[in-house]
C-alpha cells in the first residue's frame, strides 16, 4: 500500500470521529474548527490530515464532509451505467460461480484470507485460486463479527489464514494510481439476480454514484427496487463491488452491511480524489 499502515489507521480514525460529529448534529453547520477540535486536532491539522487521507490536496475538506454531500453527488455525479472509470479505478476481471457450485455452499472450495489495513480501517480480505471472492470492513462490527459473517456466506468451504494469498490483490484494491500489471481477478458468488446487480455496480465510476431504482431499471426489471437492494446489500467485495455508490432517490445514503459511516467515508474519499 501506499500509506504506512500507522498512518493509515490514524487517518481513517480521525475521519470517522469527523463524521460522527457531524452526523451527530443534522440540520446545523459545524465549522471546520469545530469539526477538528471533535477529532482531536487543530483545523490545519486536520485539513493536512485529511489531504493525506485522500492522497490529493483539497482546498475545501468540509465541503465533502457535510451531511448533503450525498445528494449533491446525486445532483452532479450521477451516473448512466456504462460511464467509463476513473483514472485511480483498478482494472478488474471477473468470472461468476457456476450455478451447481453455488449450490454446494462452498464445498469444494478452499477460501485464503487475511486482515490488512485500508483507508477505511482493517480489511478482511478472501480469495480463491480463481480471484478475489470476499472483502469485508471491521471498524464498525469489529473483527470476529466480520469474520464470521463472510464465512457464514460459504460454511461448506475450507477457509485457511494464508494472507499472502490475497495480499497482491489487497494492495492494488487500493493503490492510489490504480494499480500497475494484470487486472484484480474477482470471483462472484452469488445467485443470478445476485450477479446481474452486481454487474451493474460494477459499472459506476469512481466518485460517482446511482440510485437503486436506476439499478433495477438497468438489468430490465424496474419494478425490482427492494430486491435490488437485498442484493447490493449482500456484495461479499465491498469497495471494488462499490455497493457504497447505490442511494436512494431522494439522496439519502440508505444501508450499508459493514455500517452507514463506512459508507460515509468511501463516498467522501472518492469524490475528494477526482474533485479536490
Amino acid at each position: 500500500m501506499n500509506v504506512a499502515p500507522d498512518a493509515s489507521q490514524f487517518h481513517y480514525s480521525v475521519m470517522a470521529a469527523a463524521l460522527r460529529y457531524i452526523d451527530e448534529r443534522r440540520g446545523t453547520r459545524p465549522s471546520l474548527d469545530e469539526i477538528a477540535g471533535a477529532a482531536g486536532l487543530g483545523a490545519a491539522q486536520f485539513r493536512r490530515a485529511f489531504s493525506q487521507w485522500v492522497g490529493v490536496d483539497t482546498n475545501d475538506c468540509l465541503a465533502h464532509l457535510l451531511p448533503d454531500h450525498a445528494r449533491r453527488l446525486l445532483d452532479d455525479r450521477f451516473t448512466a451505467l456504462g460511464t467509463a472509470g476513473g483514472a485511480d479505478r483498478p482494472a478488474l476481471r471477473w468470472e461468476a460461480m457456476a450455478p451447481d457450485e453455488l449450490a454446494r455452499r462452498g464445498k469444494g472450495l478452499t477460501i485464503g484470507w487475511g486482515w490488512f489495513d485500508s483507508p477505511f480501517g482493517e480489511v478482511l480480505a478472501m480469495g480463491t485460486e480463481r480471484g478475489l471472492c470476499g472483502m469485508a470492513f471491521a471498524a464498525e462490527l469489529g473483527r470476529d463479527r466480520t469474520l464470521a459473517d463472510m464465512r457464514g456466506r460459504w460454511p461448506a468451504a475450507v477457509f485457511q489464514q494464508v494472507p499472502e494469498a490475497v495480499a497482491g490483490w489487497v494492495s492494488a484494491a487500493f493503490a492510489r494510481d490504480g494499480g500497475t500489471g494484470r487486472p484484480i481477478a474477482l470471483q462472484l458468488i452469488g445467485g443470478p439476480f445476485q450477479i446481474e446487480v452486481w454487474e451493474a455496480l460494477l459499472a459506476v465510476p469512481s466518485g460517482h454514484v446511482i440510485t437503486y431504482s436506476e439499478i433495477a431499471r438497468r438489468i430490465g426489471n424496474p419494478k425490482a427496487v427492494r430486491a435490488v437492494g437485498t442484493a447490493v446489500g449482500r456484495n461479499p467485495i465491498s469497495w471494488l463491488v462499490p455497493c457504497h455508490r447505490a442511494l436512494r432517490r431522494d439522496g439519502d445514503l440508505g444501508g450499508y452491511h459493514w455500517g452507514l459511516p463506512l459508507k460515509r467515508a468511501m463516498l467522501v474519499y472518492e469524490a475528494a480524489r477526482i474533485d479536490p
